[in-house]
């Protein structure tokens, strides 16, 4: 850490620190996470993007970084606010301290805040757009903020998707996979691109299924020009009410084969169903949200990183049905189609970081997609 460092919120609030990470000034929305454990994991998480991470826990950064732990090629977060950040990290597996991590990639943060404060502040408040910087006055930044798209207007999802078909293959460092396609394994999911965790992909792979993801606004004729037995909507940033071109794809693939929704996927079946949704006042992130399985009653802990939820009363005539509920504030949580076989959650069954009580959802879905027919006829020359 050198030198100072200030946070600037839309509303003109001030906070002092020190300067961790890269130099420079970044502005984006200002949210927080409770996980205690799993940094590495949220600040390559695409659903971060336009975000400036707060971390509640207030000691970061004492098991170092690692490549293995890259939920995406690269950090997505704008910047990173911490209380206290570790001078020595200590771990078998750790490769780099996270300031260095931050350094290396180009990530501005701040430490020596009181992380509790703002996170009173945002929790009552709501979310904001913010700035941090080590170069700029608190005046210069507060009229940047001011002057800047505010994040639920911009459309991060095409940042974050890649930009081709490519099929995952576990031993390809970044995740991005081999273009030239080889079905030799078993289920075929092709997972749609929104901003994916790469643990999505691990765990479809460690079930024995061929992964092929697709970008973002790829048609609903060019995922089933793959010939899966299943979609996958992943989880992704931002404004869902953004995603025309997504919710008109998926519109078009319900009746044709099982989808299984993820988070923003989750939304944008809703909306494509007939659904919408709205802007929570600071949303759900963190490893320890109770969700409740209302045809069991059971309750689960689950992962959570979203900012945006489901209207249930917009769900009244969409053929979908709640199937899961948060505890904490009674939003919708899942979804089950009363007719066709797809279902969905709002929180990351992968975990990554957080509790994987809910990870046995992708045999689940395995389970609905073994007795469907693939679509199509068996190709296995299938090109990009």
């Amino acid at each position: 850490m050198a030198g100072p460092a200030i946070l600037v919120l839309e509303d003109g609030t001030v906070f002092e620190g020190q300067a961790i990470g890269a130099p420079g000034t970044r502005i984006g929305e200002i949210v927080f996470s409770t996980a205690m454990t799993g940094y590495q994991e949220m600040i390559t998480d695409p659903s971060y993007r336009g975000q400036i991470l707060t971390l509640t826990y207030p000691l970061i950064g004492n098991y170092g970084a690692t490549e293995g732990d890259f939920e995406s090629r690269e950090p997505e977060v704008q910047g990173l606010i911490v209380k206290e950040l570790c001078d020595h990290h200590s771990n078998w597996r750790a490769e780099q301290s996270v300031q260095d991590f931050l350094l290396q990639w180009g990530v501005p943060g701040i430490a020596g805040l009181d992380t509790r404060s703002l996170t009173r502040r945002l929790r009552t408040q709501g979310v904001m757009m913010g700035a941090i910087s080590t170069d700029e006055k608190p005046s210069t930044l507060l009229r940047k903020i001011l002057k800047t798209t505010n994040y639920q207007e911009i459309d991060f999802v095409r940042e974050v998707s890649t930009r081709s078909a490519y099929q995952w293959n576990l031993s390809y460092r970044t995740g991005r996979g081999q273009a030239a396609f080889s079905f030799d394994q078993g289920a075929r999911v092709v997972v749609v691109d929104y901003g994916l965790k790469y643990n999505i992909l691990r765990n479809l792979y460690q079930r024995n299924c061929e992964a092929i993801v697709v970008p973002c606004d790829a048609s609903a004729e060019e995922i089933l020009s793959f010939h899966p037995t299943g979609v996958v909507l992943s989880p992704g940033p931002g404004n869902p009410e953004l995603l025309g071109y997504a919710v008109e794809t998926v519109r078009n693939l319900i009746g044709t084969l099982p989808i299984m929704g993820i988070c923003l996927g989750h939304q944008v079946l809703g909306i494509a169903a007939g659904g919408c949704n709205y802007k929570l006042k600071f949303g759900h992130r963190g490893a320890n949200h109770p969700v409740k399985d209302l045809p069991t009653g059971e309750v689960y802990i689950t992962s959570q990183n979203h900012g945006f939820a489901l209207d249930v009363e917009s769900l009244t005539n969409s053929g979908l049905k709640v199937s899961q509920i948060n505890l904490n504030d009674s939003t919708v949580e899942g979804m089950v189609h009363r007719s066709e076989p797809i279902f969905s959650i709002q929180y990351h069954p992968e975990a990554s970081p957080g509790p994987h009580d809910k990870g046995h959802l992708f045999d689940q879905f395995l389970e609905i997609i073994g007795a469907a027919p693939a679509i199509g006829v068996e190709d296995n020359n299938a090109q990009a």
